[in-house]
Formats: structure tokens, C-alpha cells, sequence
């Protein structure tokens, strides 16, 4: 299961593997044991890389977009760190101050204070941080 997880191998690809060390399986086993196993070794995993990283030495990349709900129109907001990461996503009905404080609050409770917060220029961020106290870069 960890030779699929960590390796972009297909089932095929892991059962011809085994085969090499002497384990004759079939590729629909190696399937069984990841959708028996897999979910408990990512959560090990993750755990691991959470307690590992070191968030308030890292730079967020803060965006929102607007999506369509059922016809109405919500705004997603999302926290992203310098590796690509999705570290909170969080969606609300108006794109004003109040929900970037919300947005912001939100993601210091969780992952504590950034290096850095890169943002695309809106007006609600500056103010949702200055409410926060961040003295930390806006770009």
C-alpha cells in the first residue's frame, strides 16, 4: 500500500513489483488493501506532516472567488501555503470585511500567524488584519 501511496504506480505496476520479491498477488489485492488500508495510513501520514511544519514560519496565499449555489451567488474563500497546500476553505454570502475577519480569525486559530499573508489587493484584507493586530506583510 505505501509503494502506491508514495509512488505514482498503477495496480499493475505495485503487483508486478511484489512479484520481483516474491510475493505472487493479484493487482485487484493490492486495490482491496488500499481501499482497506489506505484511508489509515494517509491519516498517519498527514498527522505526521502537520506536527512537522512549523505554520507561522510560512507564507499564506489568501484568494475568493464567487461560486453559484443553487443560484445564488456565495463568495469561497481559501487559504493556500507556499507549497500548494489547502489549509482552510471557508464560504459566506458577502465578500465584506466582516467575512474576511471571519476568514482570517478562523485560519489564526488554527494554524497560528504566517511569515508573510499574499492577497490579491482586496480592501477587506488590510482591515480584517489591522482588527486581527497582524503586523505582517500584505501583498
Amino acid at each position: 500500500v505505501m509503494m502506491y501511496i508514495r509512488y505514482p504506480l498503477s495496480l499493475r505496476q505495485v503487483e508486478d513489483i511484489l512479484f520481483e520479491r516474491g510475493i505472487d498477488i493479484c493487482h485487484e489485492t493490492v486495490r482491496y488493501w488500499w481501499n482497506r488500508f489506505g484511508p489509515t495510513f494517509a491519516a498517519a501520514i498527514r498527522k505526521r506532516r502537520i506536527h512537522r511544519r512549523s505554520w507561522s514560519q510560512w507564507r499564506w496565499h489568501l484568494d475568493e472567488v464567487f461560486v453559484r449555489i443553487n443560484g445564488e451567488t456565495h463568495y469561497l474563500w481559501r487559504a493556500v501555503d507556499h507549497e500548494g497546500e489547502v489549509l482552510e476553505v471557508f464560504a459566506t454570502k458577502r465578500r465584506d470585511r466582516k467575512a474576511a475577519l471571519k476568514f482570517l480569525k478562523r485560519t489564526m486559530k488554527r494554524y497560528g500567524q504566517p511569515r508573510s499573508i499574499v492577497t490579491d489587493r482586496l480592501r477587506s484584507y488590510p482591515w480584517a488584519m489591522k482588527a486581527i493586530g497582524v503586523q505582517r506583510q500584505h501583498s
